[in-house]
């Protein structure tokens, strides 16, 4: 690369953390990169760092030694996040999305890149101090969330299916009881999808009773993985007692009246938390 100024090297330096979320990445990287000291380096990266943290979208982590180099941590402040959530609730709570049984419409919410992205980077900021391998969701309307999360996290994602398929190999199955409608289901990942013992984040998007991410749990267990946390998109609120107790909301469905078609969604325990 040719010999950048000072202001070019900033603006391609912000681009690379952007674009590398979680990766630790030399100083003599870009020392050989930009022709350039690693001294007037790390001043541009403290510029840029401070830039980061002023506009709320998460910070640089420095590591020395021979192996050491610079970290991007993405992050979204509880305001933003908040304000965020707020407008995604009030478009949630139209009495139009009401489904049958108690379900919400949500596909064009998790269809729209802008929201699609701040939900992502908002679980990626709430469990970005735990060391995350991969991300599982199961099988259709969690994927979505689950990558863009993924984005940020710069880890994969794995998808629990509801059936297995040829071209996963092997596959662990388990059954489970959902607990919505108490029926007995199937869920299944391939053997060689997940190592042993790996960290692992749950990302799902809805969530009644729990019996879902209780049998993501059941399948995890299978490979003996680590859950480091569950995040939901929404919950339902209600008496229904819940199959998992620590997990993480971003909206919470308080009110369902299915013969009135009354809906009122809020903010999540996260906030609540906050």
């Amino acid at each position: 690369m040719k010999k950048m100024r000072r202001s070019e090297r900033i603006v391609d330096l912000t681009r690379q953390f952007l674009e590398n979320p979680h990766t630790l990445i030399p100083l003599t990287y870009f020392a050989e990169c930009y022709q350039a000291a690693k001294s007037s380096i790390s001043e541009d990266i403290v510029i840029v760092n401070e830039m980061f943290q002023s506009e709320g979208i998460g910070e640089l982590v420095t590591s020395a030694g021979a192996a050491g180099g610079v970290k991007y941590i993405p992050a979204i402040s509880i305001k933003e996040a908040k304000e965020s959530m707020i407008k995604i609730c009030q478009e949630l709570s139209n009495n139009e999305r009401l489904l049958p049984g108690g379900y919400l419409y949500m596909l064009d919410i998790i269809g729209t890149p802008k929201w699609l992205k701040t939900i992502g980077r908002m679980f990626a900021s709430i469990f970005a101090k735990e060391e995350i391998d991969v991300i599982v969701t199961v099988e259709t309307k969690g994927i979505p969330i689950a990558h863009a999360t993924a984005s940020y996290l710069n880890v994969p994602v794995l998808v629990a299916n509801k059936d297995s398929k040829v071209t996963e190999g092997s596959v662990v199955t388990i059954n489970y009881i959902s607990g919505s409608t108490k029926r007995i289901q199937t869920m299944s990942l391939a053997k060689r999808a997940l190592r042993e013992g790996a960290n692992v984040l749950i990302i799902d998007d809805f969530m009644k009773a729990g019996g879902t991410i209780k049998g993501m749990i059941n399948l995890l267990q299978e490979f003996n993985a680590q859950i480091k946390g569950i995040g939901v998109f929404v919950e339902v609120d209600g008496a229904q007692e819940k199959l998992v107790e620590d997990y993480i909301s971003l909206a919470r469905l308080t009110e369902v009246d299915e013969k009135e078609k009354n809906i009122k969604v809020e903010l999540g325990n996260y906030f609540k938390e906050g």
